[in-house]
């Protein structure tokens, strides 16, 4: 008979699952965005040029849909991964060293334009322990929240982890 082991998500992560982390600002400018758009292809002119962007409605050249900003470096914060290593904050009952992104899907509330500063905060939402072909599975689940300079939700990011 197999020896039955304990739940990998412990106590202290189940106290971690809703706390809010502290805010990390990011910058969005014409050279970040239109970079950004380059890279991934897009070619329609409202991510390159502002008249084109303000002819189609918007404030300034538009943030192309995956680009939230570059976040603002600070030398004097310390690293923001913090406790707990890769995944900051506490670890499984069991090593599980293999990681794969499970996918990040983006809500984009209001418009995303040059000039613009997101504050995000972040929070893990979920932990869900499973057994997949390759033995047991931790999924996590973590939120993050964007508001404009104005205070607005622009964009809340979900991304879910797999390790194994």
């Amino acid at each position: 008979m197999a020896e039955e082991l304990p739940p990998l998500v412990t106590e202290e992560m189940k106290a971690q699952v809703g706390k809010e982390s502290a805010p990390s600002t990011s910058e969005l400018d014409n050279t970040g965005i239109r970079m950004f758009a380059r890279s991934v292809g897009h070619t329609d002119p409202i991510y390159y040029d502002d008249a084109a962007a303000k002819a189609a409605g918007y404030r300034g050249i538009v943030a192309p849909p995956g680009y939230l900003g570059t976040p603002v470096f600070n030398p004097n914060a310390g690293s923001r991964r913090g406790p707990g290593g890769m995944f900051g904050g506490p670890e499984p009952t069991r090593p599980l060293r293999r990681v794969l992104n499970g996918g990040t899907e983006i809500e984009y509330l209001d418009d995303i334009c040059s000039g613009d500063v997101l504050t995000s905060t972040s929070h893990i939402a979920s932990y869900e322990e499973t057994k997949g072909s390759l033995g047991e599975m931790l999924i996590t689940v973590n939120k993050t929240v964007y508001k404009n300079q104005l205070g607005k939700t622009v964009a809340i990011s979900t991304g879910t982890s797999i390790r194994y």
